[in-house]
């Protein structure tokens, strides 16, 4: 091979070299955390001069993935601004609790002394404070939204059949005795071309349910709350549940079960579809 060959090869294998380092540098960046840093320069400057220095050795459209990575999108955007009220929606909320928990450890002390028990014997020194702690968990639905937990987590599906989410545990407080109730809860709904994360589902149950309820009223408000946000062609909310105020005070029948139903769209209408998904979620 001649001179002229030679250096022909030379600059070959140079050119190719440089595309692997290049190619090289744009994973490297991609993965390391030190290229979100701002540090003494902007992200827009960082990123223009990196994509300078490839160009021409690079594949046009990495650099264009590369000049990309890290920009924020409008959605990503908002999602992120929505994030952040929700967290300072959150921290408010708390310190509320925080604020109200001396009066609600006073009433409950009250109610304690008002038993006849003394509340200043050593098992009963925090009960007050733990159960007025006790009561705002369970109570904790009062300040969630349906919009809170849903967020952007609905997806363009072309799905058209029944979907369901069964057996979800569901625990919530009689408002007329403060004492619980429990059980199943049977979600059903036919998407209108718009399917929900599956666990959003079971996030609404537990909003409604974390309050002073009466199953009828739940029911029909968790069918209505996927109605109004996800717009399927039909809706139905089977509960299945037990009362302490029937089981542990009053006729006190260990065994009866309350079962309440709330069928909206299609499921109200055909009674067909309704059978269809009482007998896919009954229980053998």
């Amino acid at each position: 091979m001649g001179v002229g060959g030679r250096q022909q090869e030379a600059i070959g294998w140079r050119k190719t070299l440089a595309h692997d380092r290049a190619i090289n540098l744009f994973y490297l960046l991609r993965s390391s955390p030190s290229t979100r840093k701002s540090g003494t320069r902007s992200k827009r400057q960082v990123k223009s001069r990196k994509s300078a220095n490839m160009n021409g050795v690079c594949n046009p459209t990495m650099v264009t993935d590369f000049q990309c990575f890290n920009c924020f999108s409008d959605h990503s955007a908002e999602s992120k601004r929505a994030m952040g009220q929700r967290s300072m929606d959150a921290s408010r909320k708390e310190s509320e609790d925080e604020s109200r928990l001396p009066e609600l450890a006073a009433a409950y002390a009250t109610i304690l002394q008002g038993l006849g028990e003394d509340t200043d014997r050593e098992g009963l020194l925090k009960t007050p404070l733990r159960a007025a702690r006790a009561m705002q968990f369970l109570t904790k639905g009062y300040h969630e939204t349906v919009y809170d937990i849903l967020n952007d987590a609905f997806f363009d599906e072309n799905h058209e059949e029944m979907v369901i989410v069964k057996d979800i545990d569901m625990f919530s407080l009689c408002e007329h005795h403060l004492v619980p109730f429990y059980g199943k809860v049977h979600i059903g709904y036919i998407p209108s071309k718009k399917v929900v994360g599956l666990s959003k589902l079971a996030r609404i149950v537990e909003i409604y349910s974390r309050r002073l309820q009466v199953q009828e009223r739940l029911t029909k408000q968790i069918a209505e709350a996927i109605s109004e946000t996800l717009q399927p062609v039909g809706v139905a909310v089977v509960i299945e549940a037990a009362h302490m105020c029937m089981v542990m005070r009053g006729v006190q029948k260990m065994n009866s079960r309350t079962v309440t139903s709330s069928m909206l769209g299609l499921f109200r209408e055909d009674p067909k579809t309704r059978e269809e998904f009482l007998a896919l979620t009954k229980n053998k």
